[in-house]
């Protein structure tokens, strides 16, 4: 299996997902385009120390970009929205 680092990319940190966090417990990432479910939800129990219920993915598709009269368009990177435990948080997520 391949390091927690290379599957878990990074947290997303926006207003919906905060409000998200809040309501149902889930939490947002960008991991890499290859992992799986299972590795994802392993990766995250195993970094984190917490207890995942279910894990949803799902493929961001890139934008179009223009610079100038020049188009081009980014990568499509991959989603993954997590639900832990009743009771479970991440700490990295907390706001003091």
């Amino acid at each position: 299996m391949k390091p927690v680092y290379e599957l878990v990319k990074k947290p997303l940190i926006t207003e919906k997902g905060m409000m998200a966090k809040e309501a149902y417990n889930r939490y947002s990432f960008e991991v890499a385009l290859t992992a799986t479910k299972p590795a994802i939800r392993t990766a995250i129990e195993s970094y984190f120390k917490v207890k995942v219920e279910s894990v949803h993915t799902m493929i961001v598709r890139g934008h179009l970009r223009r610079m100038g009269r020049h188009t081009g368009r980014r990568s499509n990177w991959k989603k993954a929205i997590v639900t832990l435990a009743q009771g479970q948080k991440i700490e990295l997520f907390e706001v003091k």
